[in-house]
């Protein structure tokens, strides 16, 4: 970094929020998974939407690229810099406004976490309709930018749909602010939804107006045991329907032998594959689900949880499936979107590729089948394998009428395989979007399309 772009960085963040240690920047430069890495130049941490605003017209006018990074979660090398780039980090943008009990919603900063989050709404009988198993750190801003999904989005849906207003940087140093009170808003164009899921490429959200939703006071949560993949997926078609539907988890049953020999937490059922449901409302759903689970071809009865307790423990299976597979080294990730038809084809095919390269590699598959929003992980495949499987894995999820990238993104690492899942009139549209808001393609250049 030039001596003039760092002055010019301190003049607006403050020496204290500009920084330039080679070993905090190594650090930043790595992916969640630990498998990319890129170069960063400095790391500024601006405390204001102008801040930001200001770092982002000085790096453009000094011709540097910008890397934003909120809670640096991404799975696709979303946040890597490939340019010896200024990193941008939102961290500094936590507040959290009080709630509004009326209309349902909060204000609050891109840099606040998702746990934090659900602390704010949850001390005044709300709940955010978004949930992550990396809560902590998962910052909101960066949720909003992928378009994340979740635990709840067979009931609430993804991040967009709990947006209603936002403030977002501009490549140009302008500010957006789009926030309305009134519920119906159709004057001109929808420009937050623009923002949602563009990855930051077209400008850096700061702050956000969340929907928030009253909390049901019954919950009822099942784990299920399948000896047949095509069973569970009929289950979970057939649940995503139901009024009520809170949840709906699939987990594959070697992750769920992963998690008992390294955590001592032992399966409630039996099964090669599980699915946890779950229901709320505002009054009792056991006896519905019940019903509903005695249409279902389970082998063995299911677990299940009626009081805090018990279902804090079901869930364990699935939330602690990141912790445990990351223990056995960084794990090689795909996150899919699949027709609900093509779940078993996928899961067999892959697990064949897998086995043709790294026979000793394991493959293990969860995440929402009522989407068909799944997350591959195979553990033990050497890094030098890798670009082989990954271009055959993407040519299976297109070949399965899938998209190559569901909740997590592009990134970096599937932009190769954009075509896959867009045609060539909708790329050069959205390339043209990015065009007119960053001219010089100097934010997030890394993301999203290939040079």
């Amino acid at each position: 970094m030039s001596s003039s772009l760092a002055a010019l960085l301190i003049e607006v963040v403050g020496s204290n929020h500009l920084v330039t240690d080679v070993d905090v920047l190594a650090g930043r430069s790595v992916d969640h998974t630990g498998r990319y890495r890129g170069k960063a130049s400095a790391l500024a941490r601006p405390g204001s939407a102008e801040e930001v605003a200001e770092v982002l017209r000085v790096c453009r006018d000094a011709g540097a690229h910008v890397t934003v990074q909120g809670g640096r979660t991404s799975l696709v090398a979303g946040a890597v810099p490939e340019h010896d780039d200024v990193l941008l980090s939102t961290e500094r943008l936590s507040a959290i406004s009080d709630v509004d009990l009326l209309e349902r919603r909060v204000t609050v900063g891109a840099g606040a976490t998702l746990a934090a989050v659900q602390a704010a709404v949850a001390r005044v009988g709300l709940e955010f309709g978004v949930d992550l198993a990396a809560r902590d750190t998962a910052t909101v801003g960066g949720m909003a930018s992928t378009n994340a999904g979740g635990l709840r989005t067979v009931r609430y849906g993804n991040m967009g749909e709990q947006v209603v207003g936002l403030d977002v940087a501009l490549p140009d140093g302008s500010l957006l602010r789009r926030h309305s009170r009134v519920r119906s808003d159709n004057t001109g164009y929808d420009l937050p939804s623009l923002f949602v899921g563009a990855e930051g490429t077209l400008g850096v959200i700061t702050a956000l107006d969340l929907r928030l939703h009253p909390v049901p006071s019954h919950r009822v949560t099942a784990v299920c045991g399948f000896a047949d993949l095509d069973a569970l997926v009929e289950a979970g078609r057939m649940f995503a329907e139901v009024d009520g539907i809170a949840a709906l988890e699939l987990i594959d049953g070697r992750g769920v032998a992963l998690t008992g020999e390294r955590l001592g937490v032992s399966a409630p059922v039996s099964g090669d594959w599980l699915l946890l449901v779950e229901l709320a409302a505002d009054h009792d759903q056991t006896e519905r689900l019940a019903g509903l689970l005695g249409d279902v071809r389970l082998c063995g009865e299911p677990a299940v949880g009626v009081d805090s307790v018990a279902q804090q423990r079901l869930w364990r299976i699935r939330e602690s499936l990141t912790e445990v597979l990351a223990a056995y080294g960084p794990p090689l990730k795909f996150d899919v979107s699949l027709p609900l038809s093509a779940v078993r084809r996928f899961a067999r095919d892959a697990v064949a590729l897998i086995g043709d390269r790294v026979p000793e590699a394991l493959p293990v598959l969860f995440g929402h089948v009522g989407e068909g929003n799944l997350h591959l992980n195979v553990l033990g495949f050497p890094a030098e394998h890798e670009p082989a499987l990954y271009a055959e894995m993407m040519e299976l999820i297109a070949g399965c009428g899938g998209n190559v990238s569901s909740e997590h993104g592009v990134g970096t690492v599937k932009r190769p395989y954009l075509g896959m899942s867009r045609q060539t009139a909708d790329i050069a549209a959205m390339q043209a979007v990015k065009s007119a808001l960053d001219p010089t393609g100097y934010l997030n250049a890394a993301v999203l399309f290939s040079r």
